[in-house]
Formats: structure tokens, C-alpha cells, sequence
């Protein structure tokens, strides 16, 4: 029996949401419920792999749910879920951890990121939570995972975990019935070009949740529209004039930054923007994306705000979509109790 096309991914609630979770994440969930099924997980165990204050953490899985509402998830037709209400989440990331190998997590380049000189006191979940996306994603049997950049090293690994658990338990499984590869190997999908959003500051850094020396760096999902537009106003320029064609943008960080926002919001091309803006200044530049901003995210800001206000709303959906999560879930895990020998 072929694989349902089915989709996974999550955000690690561990900050306030800005645009580059918007434009790099959320925004790009949205047209994949026409072609898949569709579950879209707040990754809350992940999220407690470094210090999380419990009340903060609460409050970023609404904000978070809200913001795929928002943005235009449907919660009926596809599944929205905090991660924690699935135990089996837990049970199989146990089991991916017997069967990934600790050289494979050792390279795991995000890891040295976060890790940096402190890799001895940092928590064992930070090194072993990307069994844990394995098991996310394979959990639901998902068959494509939306990644950017920083992902792509994580979902080879849920591959390697895979194909290795296939490897290793084939008589198992051809025993209990199942077909040869019993999980996916799932694969990368690409909802359009990379946009990569970086410090309104510092155009060589990326925007970040926890922008360190001014909250002007990084525009929220939860600004309103006059907050947006002075941001964007005051974000860090340079005194030239936009170049008519991309290859004028290099070494200039922060113009890119600022004319690839303007791309990703108006579902444009670089090229495009910069023939309509090129041999402009940033006079004109500027007033012109933070009225496009506004245009988009202020309706996004108000839906959210709204939901957020209405917590047993977000709670109901979460419950619900854990349901449903749960049904698929645990059909996987009697499975693979079986294949791994576990007597139940």
C-alpha cells in the first residue's frame, strides 16, 4: 500500500514569533494543504531542550498556534497540535535513540552552533533532540518535511534513522507483516525561493527572537501596523541609491535585506523589485515596504492578537488536533512494538 503524501513540521516555541518565522515558516504552510495532508505541530519538547520559564513557554505555543490560524491553517481539515499531548512522540524518539549512532549526532553542525565552548553543561536533550524531529516526522509517516536551510542537516539524519530501523529490523518487519521500508525516508519540500530575513540592524545577522541591544532589529508577528512601519523606517540602510539588477546588491547586507523582505512579502522576485526600485534611495525605498508590511502582517497582528485573547479557543483546537495526532500515533507505536520486539 502506498504512502499517504503527508506533511510535518513544527516551531519550537521558545520566543516571540517575527517576520522571518513568518516568511521562512508559517507563510509557506499555508499552500500545502491544497496538495497534502497536512500536520503542523508546536514543537514544545524541543523547545524545554534549553531553560524555558513554564509561564513564557504556555504563552509562545498560543502565540504560536494562533499564528497558523492567522495565517490561514485550517484546524478541520488538517491537524494543529502541541507536541507534549502525544506521548508517543517520547517513546519513539527512545527508540530512534538506540538506533541512531552517537557519531551522527556528534555532527550535527547546530548542535557545535548552540553548544559553542559550553558542550559539557548543556542539556543531553539539546545533543539528542534530533532523534526527536526524527520521530516527529516519522511518527505520522510523513513523506515531505518543509525545511530551510538550518533543517536540512536534521531531516538527512531522520532519513539515515529511518532507512537504518529498516535496515536493522527486516526480518522483523516482513514477519509481522509489513512492507520492507516500514518508514518513509522523507523528503525536502520547496514552497518557493529561500528568504532568509535578517537584523533590521545588522543586515550579516539573522533576525532573531532574541535580538540583543534594540527590539528595532526584529519585527514581531504581534506589532501593530504603526510599530511595523517605524521599524522598518528606521532599519539600517546605506546612503547609495538601489542598484537596477541583483549583482548591485552585493556587500551591501543590508540593502538585500531589506529588498529580499520587499520580495518575499509581495511574492516577488529580487529582479522584479529592483526593476521597479532600482536608481531610487531609500527615502522612497523604505515607505514603500513598511506601507507593503503593514498591508500584510497588521491583519495577520489583529487575528492573533485576537486568538491569543481567547485562550480556550487555542486550547480546544490544540485538544482536538492532539485527538487526531494521537489516532495516528499510536497505530505507528503498536507497530513498531511489535517490529522491536516489545511484548504488549
Amino acid at each position: 500500500m502506498p504512502f499517504t503524501d503527508r506533511v510535518f513540521s513544527g516551531i519550537k516555541p521558545s520566543g516571540d514569533l517575527h517576520l522571518g518565522n513568518y516568511l521562512g515558516a508559517i507563510r509557506r504552510f499555508v499552500p500545502l494543504q491544497n496538495d497534502f495532508e497536512c500536520i503542523y505541530c508546536v514543537v514544545d519538547m524541543h523547545a524545554i531542550t534549553v531553560w524555558q520559564d513554564p509561564a513564557d513557554l504556555k504563552r509562545w505555543t498560543y502565540e504560536i498556534a494562533a499564528a497558523y490560524i492567522a495565517a490561514g491553517v485550517d484546524p478541520t481539515a488538517h491537524i494543529i497540535f502541541n507536541q507534549s499531548q502525544v506521548a508517543e512522540h517520547a517513546e519513539l524518539a527512545w527508540i530512534f535513540n538506540c538506533v541512531a549512532r552517537m557519531g551522527w549526532m556528534s555532527r550535527m553542525t547546530q548542535f557545535k552552533d548552540k553548544a559553542g565552548k559550553n558542550s559539557e553543561n548543556v542539556s543531553l536533550g539539546l545533543f539528542a533532540y534530533p532523534s526527536l524531529m526524527a520521530a516527529d516526522i516519522l511518527l505520522y509517516k510523513a513523506t515531505h518535511v518543509p525545511v530551510g536551510d538550518d533543517q536540512k542537516q536534521h531531516l538527512e539524519l531522520s532519513r539515515d534513522i529511518a532507512a537504518k530501523f529498516n535496515h536493522d529490523f527486516a526480518p522483523s518487519i516482513a514477519a509481522n507483516g509489513f512492507e520492507e521500508a516500514y518508514f518513509p525516508l522523507p523528503e525536502p519540500v520547496i514552497t518557493g525561493p529561500a528568504t532568509r530575513v535578517m537584523s533590521l540592524r545588522d543586515g550579516t545577522k539573522k533576525m532573531s527572537k532574541s535580538e540583543s541591544g534594540s527590539d528595532m532589529a526584529t519585527i514581531y508577528l504581534m506589532d501593530d501596523a504603526e510599530t511595523i512601519a517605524r521599524k522598518i523606517k528606521k532599519a539600517k540602510s546605506d546612503a547609495d541609491a538601489l542598484p537596477s539588477e541583483e549583482k548591485g546588491l552585493e556587500n551591501r547586507p543590508e540593502a538585500a535585506n531589506l529588498v529580499g523582505i520587499y520580495a518575499a512579502l509581495s511574492d516577488k522576485s529580487v529582479a522584479e523589485v529592483l526593476a521597479e526600485y532600482g536608481g531610487q534611495g531609500f527615502g522612497a525605498f523604505k515607505p514603500a515596504l513598511a506601507d507593503l508590511a503593514v498591508s500584510v502582517l497588521a491583519t495577520q497582528a489583529d487575528e492573533m492578537r485576537r486568538l491569543v485573547a481567547d485562550p480556550a479557543q487555542i486550547e480546544t483546537i490544540l485538544r482536538s488536533g492532539a485527538d487526531r495526532a494521537r489516532e495516528i500515533a499510536a497505530k505507528t507505536m503498536l507497530e513498531v512494538r511489535d517490529i522491536v520486539g516489545f511484548i504488549r
